[in-house]
């Protein structure tokens, strides 16, 4: 019934993200939006996340993405929508 007031969407994030709080700004700023879901570091440098919660706090949180922590550098970013399976937990780092 309240599934279209739900969005989860998969962001690979591409450039200077490692080592500069990237995923630990993701979690508070997720916390902070109520948004469920986890991220984490990846082999090739990036970082990947998996975000459910309220369509208009994901576009919020798909913004700030692009941009990161202030000693982030982001180069480029993947945002898919995914059909929603089992409902993420609490936003954690991996």
């Amino acid at each position: 019934m309240w599934s279209y007031l739900v969005k989860k969407v998969r962001i690979r994030v591409f450039g200077d993200v490692q080592g500069v709080f990237y995923r630990y700004s993701a979690k508070k700023l997720a916390s902070k939006l109520g948004l469920k879901g986890w991220c984490r570091n990846e082999g090739d440098g990036s970082v990947q996340m998996v975000i459910e919660g309220d369509p208009q706090l994901i576009d919020s949180f798909v913004d700030w993405s692009k941009k990161g922590p202030p000693m982030a550098r982001v180069d480029k970013i993947e945002v898919n929508e995914e059909t929603r399976g089992a409902a993420e937990g609490k936003f954690e780092v991996r």
